[in-house]
């Protein structure tokens, strides 16, 4: 296994890990919002999980509807708790006894369970457009929506390169806020200047999804834990937050009106300023 990485050069401070979505490369971590977490006092790094990105995907198998992994009962190639082994592999790399670990969407289930998993080795959590990292099979129904993602199975999108930056495109268009403007030419330009085959890449995508948890449950988790979620996120539902929230002791809860299942740009220095508390609570 190679896990691929980088550190944001220049950043100073507490160290925070962040943890990118479903099949995504660490390069859909915006800069801008890197730079505003190390202007906020955090040394940044961020990787690529297993199947995903730069680091090493995993051989074909035999399940490549995304959905059919998310109900199933056992994963067809590796755990979660391989997943949150990988993170803490990446923490061994850069030199970090601890970390705050924050996760966005898959990322954000990733970062609950490593902290369930390896509490020595997280200093705080805050899941971002994520589930409850407990809920699993048919309990996830309640919170899923599943418009965008019956719209973007549908799609169709040429072969090779051009293929993979329209299926970005389409991705970053419909997750985009609806309650902020969306820069088509920025997200072209960034889409092609970092191509991403994980968007349109549906066997990885289930063997992500697919991976099972064995660990404890939420409610056991003991870290300072920050919850965010966009109102209007076109993905999951703001009661999945909700639930996350509940069953954390201690766990504070933000939801941004007009925020769908990204970061816009305009909330980049709010969500640095919130994860630099839940660090100083630590």
């Amino acid at each position: 296994m190679d896990v691929a990485y980088d550190a944001l050069g220049g950043s100073r401070g507490a160290p925070l890990l962040l943890v990118m979505g479903l099949a995504t490369a660490r390069f859909w971590w915006p800069d801008g919002l890197c730079e505003a977490f190390a202007d906020a006092g955090f040394a940044v790094a961020r990787y690529d999980q297993r199947d995903a990105g730069e680091s090493t995907r995993m051989p074909d198998t035999a399940t490549a509807n995304p959905f059919k992994a998310l109900f199933g009962r056992r994963g067809d190639a590796y755990t979660s708790e391989d997943m949150t082994d990988d993170a803490v592999a990446v923490l061994d790399a850069l030199g970090w006894d601890r970390a705050h670990v924050f996760g966005h969407s898959l990322g954000g289930v990733i970062a609950q369970r490593l902290a369930l998993r390896h509490p020595d080795r997280v200093l705080s959590v805050t899941s971002s457009a994520a589930l409850p990292s407990d809920v699993s099979g048919l309990r996830v129904l309640r919170y899923l929506r599943f418009g965008l993602p019956a719209r973007l199975a549908r799609a169709r999108f040429p072969e090779g390169r051009e293929g993979d930056i329209e299926a970005s495109l389409a991705v970053w268009r419909g997750i985009a806020s609806p309650g902020y403007p969306f820069d088509e030419a920025a997200a072209r330009a960034w889409v092609e200047a970092q191509v991403d085959s994980g968007p349109r890449d549906t066997r990885a995508q289930s063997r992500q999804i697919g991976a099972q948890w064995h660990g404890p449950p939420l409610r056991e988790l003991r870290r300072p834990t920050l919850v965010l979620h966009g109102e209007q996120d076109p993905l999951l539902r703001v009661a999945a937050a909700r639930a996350t929230a509940r069953a954390i002791a201690g766990a504070r809860l933000v939801t941004f009106p007009g925020v769908g299942h990204d970061l816009p740009a305009a909330l980049w220095r709010a969500v640095a300023r919130e994860v630099g508390d839940l660090a100083a609570s630590e």
